[in-house]
Parts: structure tokens; sequence; C-alpha cells
């Protein structure tokens, strides 16, 4: 997961940091890198905005976000629970 700093003034920027990573996350893939570009998710109120990704690694999506020349605040791993009924 990437993090950016989106300014409320400027939320249609989130549209294009999507564009961007998604564009950056084809072109790894292309080149022989699998990462997919999944979902971005923007907190108005934290001016926060979340770039979620499949890949490898944290440093597969690092190479995401400077090839998309992303703002970031930080990247982490994220572990999803699938989503099932326990």
């Amino acid at each position: 997961m990437v993090e950016l700093y989106v300014s409320r003034i400027d939320a249609d920027s989130v549209s294009r940091a999507a564009q961007r990573a998604r564009l950056a996350a084809d072109a790894l893939s292309n080149e022989g890198t699998p990462v997919r570009y999944l979902r971005s998710m923007y907190v108005k109120e934290d001016e926060t905005c979340f770039l979620l990704f499949e890949a490898e690694s944290v440093d597969v999506v690092r190479e995401v976000a400077r090839c998309a020349l992303l703002p970031v605040e930080h990247v982490a791993e994220v572990v999803e629970d699938g989503g099932g009924v326990a």
C-alpha cells in the first residue's frame, strides 16, 4: 500500500495519481516484474490517499511509486483476511 497526502482542494489529483500508478505497474509487469494496481481509497477528512497493489514485495511497490513520480508519504505491506466469516 502506498500512502499519499492529497489536499482537499486538489482531490482530483487522486485519479491522476491512480492513473500514473496503474500505468507504472503495467509497465513493470511488461518488463517482467509482476505487479498489479488494485484500487485507490481517498480519506478526504485526513487528506490521505491509499493506493493498493498486489506484488511480491514492498520494494516492487516502491519502484512503482518511483516510476509513477508519486509523492509518497509511506509504503507498507498489507495483509487481507480474505473476507471470510469466522
